[in-house]
């Protein structure tokens, strides 16, 4: 018996055109700017979603305006329901993984809480903000019967 090493066979890396080959991936609607993301595409699907739930026809606006409560200035989305209810999304910088807060009103009366909203989530999208602003609409059975 022999001790013999037989020679390790030879692998050649291919080198792929990753280029080429790996198709660019289109930007996530979240990556637009702040300011076409919410007109152009959160308000349109808010109110489509909105109406998906039963909900009744809803105004909504985009505005940098005082927060409701304490006052400071933000962007905000508005929401203004059927009798008067309305609900303010506030963000606290122009960005959309900002600090937001939400706070909803009866009809005749003023919000007097404003709720963090999103806060322990590491990445927004549209779709986690749709939900959850639904979610909390209808939380207030403000959509379609519950």
């Amino acid at each position: 018996m022999s001790d013999s090493a037989s020679p390790a066979p030879k692998t050649e890396a291919k080198a792929k055109p990753a280029a080429a080959a790996v198709k660019a991936k289109p930007p996530a609607p979240e990556d637009k700017p702040f300011a076409e993301f919410i007109p152009q595409l959160f308000l349109p699907a808010l109110t489509k979603e909105i109406k998906s739930y039963g909900g009744p026809d809803v105004e909504l606006s985009f505005l940098e305006a005082p927060m409701p409560v304490v006052g400071f200035s933000c962007w905000q989305v508005l929401g203004v329901l059927p009798g008067g209810r309305r609900f303010w999304l506030c963000f606290t910088a122009a960005q959309i993984g900002s600090a937001k807060t939400i706070a909803l009103a009866e009809s005749g009366s003023e919000p007097s809480l404003l709720e963090p909203f999103l806060i322990d989530e590491r990445k927004t999208t549209l779709a986690l903000l749709l939900s959850r602003v639904v979610s909390r609409l209808n939380g207030q059975k403000w959509l379609g019967p519950n």
